[in-house]
């Protein structure tokens, strides 16, 4: 990385680190990242998990000063490990907590066009492609980056302890995470969490965003008799599953989206929240599809929709056989839908709701069921009032020059739950990403400009932490 002269003021720290970028330091830094494929949805890659963690990540923290970095074995015995560092410099100082995820989802190299591949960033003007440039590879090297440039600016000191986590499992929807918080909480102990993790709002904009929506699928189905049934011969005299199915589902939603079952529905938006998203648009990426302005919550805008309200989603649905239609009657019917939630729905008991609205609406037939090997993400928000908020987008507006974009929580999910439930944490996520990034697919790409500046808010965010953190912590004590 780059070592240049040491200043200690803030735009030093911020200098250093947007010439790691320039220089091409960071880039390379992150070419050793990317070359390690780190499939963790794919069968057999332990071994290779593993080496990310002793091979990339603990030279490089034991670079930064981290003590002795320990890997853990995943609670559950089958997926990737865990890692664990931490960097010291007084028990009366504040400690954050980092974390990132070094598994990618599988490379398809046959996918991407030709001239790229997954495992090689190649640079084509602002975008620089490879897996696990967006996600989550190039976020927390980013941060790292910065980190280094930050304790180089101040000869050595940060001003605060940080604590860094690193799974190996969160493409495969972070199986052991939340037991391994639990078994490391002492381990974990921190004042805060910032991360960076999915996009930002655009390209163009900076975001902080607080938590995340929950997700719970569940499935419906109907088994009505053994077979199907000639429609000529049957059809009004024995009852359609598709038909009923149909009927089931269009009781619980509208032809609108609007949810009609008052326990999948969230409270009353928080002013707060409402406040937050007031200058928050959503849809106008180039890539983004038309958003249907006559779909989903009357009366809320399509920020509050999707970052603020529930959605109640069909995800599949299947009767009979679709890609060879007989004319009969089918004898089962069977849908997955999906509850996106924010805090305060009552997703607990989501299957006694659904079963009871069901039967109150003449459909005791139709069985309800959590869908099969699905994990529950929770809701999780830190409070838009948290003294923390104020300070990460004072602190990110005055090292990029942009209003940043608030999010209460994303539309998406994170197992952010583990960090705020479990272990107790206000949650600041920065992501670097944006919209169009492809992740998950090919083609996946970070841009160079949304990194370089990342690198700026990311060195900004870590000085003002080791100027205010204490007076932060006394702040929230006082509100507790």
């Amino acid at each position: 990385m780059f070592h240049g002269k040491h200043t200690m003021t803030r735009d030093a720290a911020i200098a250093r680190a947007t010439e790691a970028f320039d220089s091409g330091a960071f880039l390379a830094l992150l070419r050793e990242a990317v070359a390690m494929p780190t499939e963790s949805q794919a069968p057999g890659q332990e071994a290779a998990l593993r080496a990310y963690l002793d091979a990339f990540i603990v030279p490089l923290v034991a670079r930064l000063g981290f003590e002795t970095p320990k890997i853990f074995p995943n609670p559950d015995g089958v997926h990737g490990p865990f890692l664990i560092a931490e960097r010291r410099e007084g028990a009366d100082l504040p400690t954050v907590l980092i974390y990132g995820h070094g598994d990618t989802v599988r490379g398809y190299p046959e996918q991407w066009r030709a001239g790229l591949g997954p495992w090689e960033i190649v640079v084509e003007g602002d975008r620089w492609y490879g897996r696990g440039t967006a996600d989550n590879k190039g976020q927390h090297v980013l941060n790292l980056a910065a980190l280094e440039q930050v304790i180089a600016a101040r000869e050595g000191h940060l001003g605060f302890n940080v604590k860094l986590l690193i799974e190996m499992g969160e493409e495969s929807g972070s199986p052991g995470l939340r037991p391994f918080c639990r078994e490391q909480a002492d381990s974990l102990r921190s004042d805060v969490l910032i991360a960076s993790d999915g996009p930002r709002l655009n390209g163009e904009r900076p975001t902080l965003f607080l938590g995340s929506r929950g997700a719970y699928n569940f499935e419906l189905s109907l088994n009505l008799r053994e077979g199907p049934h000639h429609s000529g011969n049957w059809g009004g005299l024995l009852r359609n599953p598709g038909t009923v199915l149909a009927s089931a589902i269009a009781s619980m939603v509208d032809a609108r989206g609007s949810i009609l079952v008052d326990a999948l529905r969230p409270p009353p938006i928080p002013e707060g929240v409402r406040a937050a998203l007031a200058d928050i648009r959503v849809g106008e990426d180039p890539t983004a599809p038309t958003i249907d302005a006559d779909w989903g919550e009357p009366g809320l805008s399509p920020a509050e929709r999707v970052f603020a309200w529930n959605t109640l989603e069909v995800l599949a649905f299947k009767t009979g056989d679709p890609d060879g239609p007989l004319n009969a009657v089918p004898p089962h019917a069977k849908a997955t839908l999906q509850l996106r939630f924010v805090v305060g729905t009552d997703w607990q008991n989501l299957i006694r709701n659904v079963r009871a609205h069901l039967d109150a609406h003449g459909f005791p037939m139709i069985e309800v069921r959590p869908a099969r090997a699905a994990e529950v993400f929770q809701a999780t928000r830190l409070p838009v009032e948290d003294p923390w908020v104020e300070w990460a987008l004072q602190s990110i507006e005055a090292s990029s020059g942009k209003k940043p974009a608030l999010l209460p929580n994303l539309g998406g999910s994170l197992p952010n739950d583990a960090f705020s439930e479990i272990l107790g944490l206000p949650t600041l996520w920065v992501p670097h990403s944006y919209p169009a990034c492809r992740q998950h697919g090919p083609d996946e790409h970070m841009l160079a400009s949304g990194t370089r500046e990342g690198l700026a808010i990311m060195a900004g965010l870590f000085w003002d932490l080791g100027e205010a953190g204490p007076d932060i912590l006394r702040r929230r004590k006082a509100r507790a």
